[in-house]
């Protein structure tokens, strides 16, 4: 395994080696794991910050073939170290080493889509219109616009996503792409995971001849050293992936800025799943394996798990019932990720439980051992959960609760009561969505996805994904943290008006020397 050292990396330089304070537990036994890692000092983020800052003036003007290239070198690294990620990160996480190994290269794939985004262009969304000097009753001027990057960006590590949503994962791949630099707040669960891949991009930042504080990697307590970051006034931008708490305590300080910045937060979401009666008298059995399948993947801890099963109490829904608690009832334990996560999932759990409208159907197996968890089955009415708001706070962890209502006009009311989401789903037959067309439109406007006959885990890396939606879901829920729109979070117009063809950026001339596609005069060419 490459060395690991337990500093921060600032900009080209190691940070200070003060007294670890920061050490990766592996869940599954307890152990302590070396090294540990010193906390940055005050003075190296306001280092890494102004490094990111100078880098900006450069890399923000950096061509798009350029930075293409600055991405695939970091994919190409991270692939070089794959078999110390799939040693480390288990042991910081208890997830197995094929999710290692895969979510190492959903990374590596998405680093090179926005890549070919960076190396493309059309991004900038370049708009031109020409002047009209004769137009009456005045004069028409030149005008041109395009997307421009904002400036250094935060990155918060994820717990759940060690690699995906953490050093070199889709926030930091979108700000990159733009020509933002960025400084990332690694997460305590798995910090040597985090410097392993952060000294894959520092190398790539040094082997593509970039500014050194095009990166940075810093460590410490995440309310202080996260508050501090997004306080710096050299940062323009924040990205984070975490709990709603940490989310929302974020968000106000990125509000409450001299300058305020925009602050993005994925948080929460219990994901509801629709099951119609067509689809339910078809293929219960299969909705049941499918559903079991979903809710316990990854042992709850995506954000996307169906922590909601809605269900038409006029229809025969005990067998559906029946072969989930079956299945919920035969499933193994598995280890969380960190003690905080399931020790919240254990005390969420128990509350459900003892509420007295709700059923404890069937629970899992689960040792009694260090971050063991079992899945969990609970039931409630629509009544229930309409006069009860705790019903409908996120349980992080394998668990679904079955929720049964007496008709459309209740199955109505409880999509519109939901929060934000980021999915949504409904299973139903083509009879079924034809006669449910509202119950779709309520959740368009509730979700950032929704999904027809399938289940909400697993986020496909692509063009047109969404993973995004109304709060509490993400802070803003005009964007999205996977898919090649993120990059637009990190993004601002600007135009130019009046300007000599050589003046302007290269998008915009005349001539079109990028070849890109660009609105001329309000068509696209």
């Amino acid at each position: 395994m490459a060395d690991l050292t337990g500093r921060s990396i600032i900009g080209s330089q190691a940070g200070g080696g003060g007294e670890p304070s920061i050490f990766g537990i592996n869940p599954a036994t307890g152990e302590s794991l070396q090294p540990g890692y010193a906390a940055v000092s005050e003075s190296e983020l306001d280092q890494a910050a102004e490094l990111a800052a100078d880098a900006f003036e450069v890399f923000g003007k950096s061509t798009g073939a350029a930075r293409a290239a600055f991405l695939r070198e970091i994919a190409n690294n991270i692939e070089a170290i794959g078999d110390d990620l799939a040693k480390r990160a288990p042991q910081e996480t208890g997830l197995p080493e094929g999710r290692i190994r895969m979510e190492t290269g959903r990374t590596c794939g998405q680093l090179r889509l926005f890549a070919s985004v960076a190396e493309e262009d059309s991004w900038v969304d370049a708009r031109i219109d020409h002047a009209d000097p004769g137009r009456e009753p005045v004069p028409k001027p030149d005008v041109r616009s395009m997307e421009r990057p904002l400036g250094p960006v935060a990155v918060f590590c994820a717990s759940n996503f060690p690699l995906a949503f953490s050093v070199a994962g889709g926030d930091t791949a979108a700000a990159l792409a733009v020509g933002c630099s960025v400084v990332v707040k690694a997460h305590h669960s798995h910090p040597g995971t985090a410097e392993l891949v952060g000294q894959a991009v520092s190398t790539a930042v040094r082997d593509c001849d970039l500014p050194e504080g095009t990166f940075s990697l810093l460590y410490g307590p995440g309310r202080e050293t996260g508050s501090a970051l997004v306080r710096h006034p050299a940062i323009k931008a924040a990205g984070f992936t975490g709990s709603r708490a940490g989310g929302q305590a974020l968000m106000k300080l990125a509000a409450e800025r001299p300058e305020p910045i925009p602050f993005y937060a994925e948080m929460s979401s219990i994901n509801p799943v629709f099951i119609l009666p067509g689809a339910l008298a078809e293929r219960s059995e299969q909705l049941a394996t499918g559903l079991h399948g979903s809710m316990t993947l990854g042992v709850g801890q995506f954000c996307t798990n169906p922590g909601l099963t809605i269900l038409d109490g006029n229809a025969d829904i005990e067998p559906f019932v029946a072969k989930l608690a079956e299945l919920v009832g035969g499933s193994p334990g598995a280890t969380m990720l960190n003690p905080g996560i399931h020790s919240a999932y254990g005390s969420g759990a128990d509350a459900l439980g003892r509420n007295e409208a709700v059923e404890r159907v069937a629970l899992g197996q689960a040792e009694d051992s260090q971050c063991q968890a079992g899945a969990a089955l609970f039931r409630t009415s629509a009544d229930a959960f309409l006069g009860d708001e705790s019903l409908a706070s996120e349980l992080f962890g394998p668990s679904t609760l079955v929720l049964t209502h007496d008709g459309t006009d209740k199955m109505l009311a409880l999509a519109r009561s939901l929060e934000g989401q980021l999915t949504a789903t409904v299973h139903g037959t083509e009879a079924d969505l034809e006669a449910n067309r509202e119950l779709l439109d309520v959740l368009e406007g509730r979700v950032g996805r929704v999904v027809i006959n399938g289940f909400p885990t697993g986020v496909e890396v692509c063009h047109a994904m969404v993973h995004g939606g109304p709060f509490p879901a993400t802070s803003d829920g005009r964007s999205t943290s996977v898919g090649t729109r993120a990059i637009h979070r990190f993004t601002r117009a600007v135009c130019y008006q009046g300007f000599p063809d050589a003046l302007l950026p290269v998008e915009l001339q005349e001539g079109n020397p990028l070849g890109i596609r660009r609105m001329i005069d309000g068509k696209s060419t």
